[in-house]
């Protein structure tokens, strides 16, 4: 059972699929505001910034083999 964890790398797979989830649950939050203040709005930045990075990894390391 943890060869086929390893093999089909199932936990990386649900981390980024649950970081999208959330991820998209930010926007939607953002959007709902009616006057988005400043530190709202760096929230959001930051949080695109660290969504952005997480999927170049992601994307990265399934490349190589």
């Amino acid at each position: 059972m943890a060869k086929l964890f390893i093999e089909y790398k199932i936990i990386p797979r649900l981390m980024i699929l649950i970081m999208t989830g959330v991820y998209v649950r930010c926007i939607e939050w953002a959007l709902q505001q009616p006057d988005l203040s400043t530190q709202q709005a760096s929230l959001i930045s930051v949080v695109t910034g660290a969504m952005t990075g997480s999927l170049a990894v992601f994307l990265n390391s399934e490349t190589k083999k």
